[in-house]
């Protein structure tokens, strides 16, 4: 093989190698050392091909475009060579595969299965969580405490930074280590306190009950930042509760409830003079696999159902015990912030809440800001990969 071949930005790995292949009829079988036998499809493996003709070496995108393969396209040749796999394709043209590549992306249930075990898994919390915390001094200067503190974000969700700055906006120090802001209506950065003329709950003294920021959006805001500035007033404590917790409690412990709150459409709204955001979708999003990937829930900003008369009756049974169930001990943690205290959150799993507080007693003010998911992953892979972690 003589043409360029373009190296994924990844490294692929594995310690069994290509023992022989043979060519079938809609593609090619690779018999590996460990006794496996994995199929690879002639479209597929065409449609993959990592050579500089069919990839941008620049920017390692694909340039070429499957429907550009002739219909009656087949393999010529296929030899297990030098670590790899080598095609020879009945229109002329060459690919070479890598070993490691192959196994990492096969199609049999064996390897899929092993790529569903290897895939993170979040851990799931109660009410006796200890919430891990970093120091913001340690985020800024060394990028091992940084990975560290995005793969404990990604896995539970809930993170607290300490000693960040008591400066107006100082939050952004540790989030320009990641990437931009996602910027709202609220601005971003957006200043939690008491004020005469609110636009949100949160901008009130009252109890706020656990939920999730902009459920009226389309796509809520991935992670939220809130950093304590002053906290003085009587009350206003800090709750936490995992939705996947409470999620997978439900399907274990109330199927059919589950089955209603994965399914059923509820409707949030949030409207001021000048804005009015308004989307529907059920509290619980399933991935294809069914997991839970996303919690969505405010009740203060859930407008009237809209669902069939003979559907009310469970879809009010469901609601009422996923709300009792955020009120439960068993899945809350409860903290009273102090100054230079950062929460990191999902905003798309943890439901937080404040306890209401006295703003006679004396001053509370964090400042908030959200970072969508997609940047956090970013940035964990990036440095993941950097480390040789991933």
């Amino acid at each position: 093989m003589t043409a360029e071949f373009i190296a994924d930005w990844r490294t692929f790995s594995t310690p069994h190698a290509i023992e022989r292949a043979e060519r079938e009829t809609d593609g090619v079988a690779l018999i590996w050392s460990d006794g496996r036998r994995t199929r690879h499809h002639r479209f597929w493996l065409r449609d993959n091909c990592p050579c500089a003709k069919c990839y941008l070496a620049l920017t390692r995108e694909q340039v070429f475009e499957i429907v550009d393969a002739p219909q009656d396209l087949d393999v010529a040749d296929a030899q297990a060579k030098d670590g790899g796999l080598d095609v020879v394709w009945s229109d002329g043209h060459r690919s070479r595969y890598e070993a490691g590549w192959l196994r990492a992306h096969a199609g049999d249930e064996a390897s899929r299965r092993e790529r569903g075990r290897a895939r993170e898994k979040s851990v799931v919390w109660g009410g006796d969580h200890h919430v891990q915390a970093f120091a913001c001094a340690e985020l800024m200067a060394d990028d091992a405490a940084l990975l560290a503190w995005l793969s404990q974000l990604r896995s539970t969700g809930l993170t607290l930074v300490t000693v960040v700055p008591v400066e107006h906006e100082a939050l952004l120090q540790p989030i320009g280590r990641i990437s931009h802001l996602r910027e709202t209506n609220f601005g971003r950065v957006f200043d939690v306190k008491s004020k005469p003329q609110a636009d949100s709950a949160a901008y009130t003294s009252v109890n706020l009950p656990p939920h999730t920021d902009l459920p009226t959006r389309e796509l809520q805001p991935g992670v939220q930042f809130l950093h304590c500035l002053v906290n003085d007033a009587t009350g206003g404590e800090s709750v936490f509760v995992d939705g996947f917790a409470i999620g997978e409690a439900i399907r274990r412990e109330a199927p059919e409830a589950f089955g209603v709150l994965a399914t059923a459409p509820m409707a949030f709204w949030n409207r001021d003079s000048r804005t009015d955001y308004r989307w529907s979708a059920p509290i619980l999003a399933l991935d294809a696999e069914g997991e839970i990937e996303e919690v969505r829930f405010a009740n203060f900003l859930r407008g009237p159902i809209d669902a069939p008369e003979d559907e009310m009756g469970e879809i009010y049974a469901a609601l009422r015990l996923f709300q009792a169930m955020t009120r439960d001990a068993r899945f809350t943690i409860e903290r009273r912030m102090k100054p230079g205290d950062m929460w990191a959150f999902d905003n798309r799993r943890v439901l937080h809440a404040r306890r209401e507080f006295d703003p006679e007693s004396g001053a509370r003010h964090l400042q908030g800001a959200y970072v969508d998911r997609d940047e956090i992953n970013s940035r964990w892979r990036v440095l993941a990969r950097e480390r040789g972690a991933s």
